[in-house]
């Protein structure tokens, strides 16, 4: 039983006098549901929410820079890399495991596809190729170790943290540095839409959105299972128009210098949410997905129920590490050049993103959306404090602070909800 009312509750919560009845829930009761979730501690990603508008208030003051369309974008593009290893983590930590070895792996990739690519002129496609061929063989060896012998993945991962550090050291070569000379590869952190693209790309995510929900609709409707009302639907489409549209106008002024026009969505904003999507599409609306929360939740009640845990484990980290050699690709991309030291601090900041953006340390509970939100909480932190001129010591201070805060309050609402289980 545990296994199955986590699997359910993960991705469509509803009230529990609406379960199992059939019939449609309105809005009052939607809001109810949501409102007794919160007083029992499941917050989700809201404290993310409230940092990054109380954050984006706070910088905006204090820097006349910070809302300029130019930094705006700046954001985005800094953003990225973070926000794909983040989204990568929640599978293994909705499992209540932890990689950190992913960013290093990413960085072993990318090193793999550099070198093979300038020294050995092997054709970029199959040198990316074989870099994310790493990055699955590395996911898997750790999924062995871990769902096949036992052993923890904070063991295995800090292991492979260290060695491959090593490895990048022997790919690269101490202080050595290979410059990325493909144009295609830079332009997705470097490049931007035309601006009717920008617009076609919001009709498309609503398009998207829309005939997901309505999918959903039908889905359950046949199922016989409750539904969430249809204004909520409507209400979640008008929220992706006011905040897309605002997003697209911003970015579509002219935030160049000079006579050169500058212009237009970043090439990586539909990158990372066309991963967004599919990833939110797997953990929703796939067993496997429901299998990870279940897992999470109860691993135990999950195998005896028929779950191949093993088998799900290894899959989950696989696709953390190929995640995360995508995530060191954008990074690369960004500077345009690769070192033995891509991929080595971001791990941490991409365990903190999730975190504090509402992804449980425990497993069970969590969302892409959720580690994208905290990436962004991150990334915010991080350029405000730079714009300030603060040293870089400060930004680790308030980064973990906030990561510390975050825990603390998954900890706090995990004793909550326990609490009221039992009664």
């Amino acid at each position: 039983m545990t296994a199955t009312t986590r699997t359910e509750a993960a991705p469509d919560p509803l009230a529990s006098d609406l379960i199992g009845s059939g019939v449609e829930g309105g809005l009052g009761d939607q809001i109810q549901a949501w409102w007794q979730r919160i007083r029992s501690g499941d917050m989700g990603a809201l404290p993310a929410v409230g940092g990054l508008v109380v954050l984006g208030i706070l910088f905006s003051v204090l820097s006349p820079f910070f809302l300029t369309e130019r930094n705006f974008a700046n954001l985005l593009n800094q953003a990225a890399t973070l926000v794909v290893l983040g989204m990568a983590l929640v599978f293994v930590l909705l499992l209540g495991e932890i990689d950190l070895s992913a960013g290093v792996t990413g960085g072993v990739g990318m090193a793999l596809f550099v070198v093979l690519n300038a020294q050995f002129d092997v054709p970029w496609p199959l040198a990316l190729l074989l870099g994310f061929g790493f990055g699955f063989l590395i996911g898997a060896l750790i999924g062995f170790f871990v769902a096949r012998v036992g052993i923890p993945s904070f063991v295995v991962t800090l292991g492979l943290f260290l060695g491959l550090q090593g490895l990048a050291l022997v790919v690269i070569g101490p202080g050595g540095l290979f410059r990325v000379e493909v144009p295609e590869l830079i332009a997705l952190q470097n490049g931007n839409l035309p601006v009717w693209a920008g617009w076609a790309l919001l009709v498309i995510m609503l398009a998207v959105s829309a005939g997901t929900s309505f999918w959903d609709r039908a889905r359950r409707t046949r199922a016989g299972v409750p539904n969430r009302a249809i204004s909520l639907v409507f209400i979640k489409l008008g929220v992706i128009l006011v905040i897309g549209g605002a997003v697209v106008f911003i970015l579509n002024q002219d935030r160049g210098q000079g006579v050169n026009a500058v212009q237009g969505v970043p090439n990586v904003v539909p990158i990372v949410l066309v991963i967004l999507w599919i990833g939110t599409f797997v953990l929703d609306r796939t067993k496997f997905g429901r299998y990870l929360y279940a897992i999470g939740g109860n691993a135990e009640a999950a195998r005896r129920s028929g779950v191949k845990v093993r088998w799900i484990k290894w899959w989950a980290f696989v696709i953390c590490s190929s995640l995360a050699v995508f995530s060191a690709l954008l990074s690369v991309s960004r500077v345009g050049s690769v070192d033995a030291t891509v991929g080595r601090d971001i791990v941490l900041s991409g365990v903190a993103a999730a975190v504090v953006g509402g992804v449980s340390l425990f497993g069970g509970r969590g969302r892409l959306i959720h580690a994208a939100i905290g990436a962004l909480v991150i990334a915010v932190i991080t350029n405000g404090l730079g714009l300030l001129n603060l040293p870089a010591g400060v930004n680790l201070l308030v980064t973990g602070a906030v990561l510390i805060l975050a825990a603390t309050v998954d900890a706090l609402s995990r004793l909550r909800s326990g609490g009221g289980s039992r009664t």
